[in-house]
């Protein structure tokens, strides 16, 4: 009933209306901003990976559209822990604890405690931008956005209602998401899952590394992949890793010690990964236990501030790290066992696993089939009102997302209109980029 009466105060039509901020900021000069704490030599591959499509830079432009969002939307009051980078393309399979395949949201690098509604805005753009590129006409894409919110309503409704622990424990399981698609549709999410199982330590071990000398080593594959022998103050790599696990052990539950500590590094490499977080520090540490066949990679990934940061109350953690982890935890329902977090020399990351049964849809034109854009979207809708149930108050946002389709119809209109400003937004982008001013490179 209270969500209901919010309705008074912030109609949900109104959350339809987008127009250009009056004193927007430059876009380019957001992600310049950006490229100064990140290693300058990676950053033309961030601009490269973001200059294939428009749908690419959106996957990049979550500090513009944080900012657009933050000066445009009068937010409702009822607060989650928001993703903060809402986007189709982060989302997939993971493996939980028990080895058992879930579906989720699969990135949380800008997750912060932030209104509900910026994170449904930024997911349906990108579902307009995203079927743009994948071939989906204007149709299709509109039916996509509101398969996207009435799964988010329906699903938001019967959240409301469970019990605290209900709600807990409550995952979108393999056979939950086959259940809830069409025959066509299941057959690629087979596919993807079946991928997602073949995806372990030992399949990492036979593509990411090379027998040297009776020794399994990291493969180099330079600018992706590369092993440095030292950090860039001068520390040996070998002695800084060692130093922030010793950082990073105490932020995992004692059991998890425990295995860890039966490990021992056999290599380190700095790995280029993503779109947005390229250019930021990330090392894929290659551990081995009992015998050759017995590997664990773990992938160190350097966290900064959230992108809603500057408009959102201020962190409760003061390790960036720690802040990606705690919302992870709260938010994914079945996270990595290995998820942790630590610093060295001044620069703080998180740890989890690499790669372990996890999967997703490859956004390539000529391998998916669009038309099976809306249950995919409905998937993302079902994952976005299980995360923000878990974090926020189901009983108020069940109340005033409401039966009808009236929030449908204002993130429809959102959708179209963001996707139309993030598409000016590349053009500038790639302007910048013919001007000199910003440079991209794969190498």
């Amino acid at each position: 009933a209270a969500g209901k009466a919010l309705r008074n105060k912030h109609r949900r039509i109104s959350m339809g209306s987008y127009k250009t901020p009056p004193k927007r900021k430059d876009p380019v000069s957001i992600l310049e901003k950006q490229a100064k704490t990140r290693l300058p030599e990676l950053v033309p591959i961030r601009h490269a990976r973001m200059l294939t499509s428009p749908f690419a830079f959106y996957r990049g432009n979550a500090a513009i559209m944080s900012a657009d969002l933050a000066a445009t939307s009068k937010d409702t009051g009822l607060l989650v822990q928001a993703c903060g980078d809402m986007h189709m393309a982060n989302f997939g399979v993971f493996a939980s604890a028990e080895r058992n395949l879930v579906f989720g949201i699969n990135d949380f690098d800008e997750t912060q405690p932030g209104p509900w509604e910026w994170d449904l805005k930024r997911l349906v753009a990108s579902v307009v931008s995203g079927g743009r590129f994948l071939g989906a006409d204007k149709a299709l894409c509109e039916d996509a956005v509101r398969s996207t919110v009435q799964s988010y309503r329906k699903r938001m409704k019967q959240y409301a209602w469970m019990g605290n622990m209900e709600l807990w424990y409550n995952t979108m399981k393999e056979k939950d998401v086959l259940e809830a698609l069409s025959p066509s549709a299941r057959e690629g999410a087979l596919r993807i899952i079946g991928k997602a199982r073949e995806r372990t330590h030992m399949q990492v071990l036979g593509k990411m590394t090379d027998l040297v000398d009776e020794k399994y080593l990291l493969k180099e594959s330079s600018p992706f992949v590369v092993r440095a022998t030292k950090t860039q103050s001068g520390m040996p790599i070998k002695e800084a890793i060692g130093l922030f696990l010793e950082s990073y052990i105490p932020s995992l539950a004692d059991d998890r010690k425990h295995l860890l500590m039966q490990y021992r590094i056999a290599d380190v490499a700095r790995k280029v990964v993503g779109v947005g977080s390229v250019g930021t520090r990330c090392w894929v540490i290659f551990l081995t236990g009992k015998h050759a066949n017995d590997p664990l990679f773990l992938q160190l990934k350097q966290a900064e501030k959230s992108v809603l940061a500057s408009y959102v109350d201020k962190s409760a953690y003061a390790n960036e790290g720690q802040r990606v982890v705690s919302g992870q935890r709260l938010i994914q329902g079945a996270p990595d066992i290995f998820l942790g977090w630590g610093e060295i020399e001044g620069i703080q990351f998180y740890v989890r696993q690499l790669r372990d049964m996890k999967g997703g849809v490859e956004f390539d034109p000529a391998k998916v089939k669009v038309g099976n854009l809306p249950q995919y979207t409905s998937l993302c809708g079902w994952a976005l009102a299980l995360a923000h149930a878990k974090s926020g108050d189901p009983a108020m946002l069940a109340g005033y997302v409401g039966n009808s389709e009236e929030l449908d119809d204002a993130m429809v209109k959102f959708a179209f209109a963001y996707a139309d400003q993030n598409e000016k937004d590349y053009d500038l982008f790639v302007k910048a980029i013919k001007a000199n001013r910003i440079h991209a490179s794969i190498a």
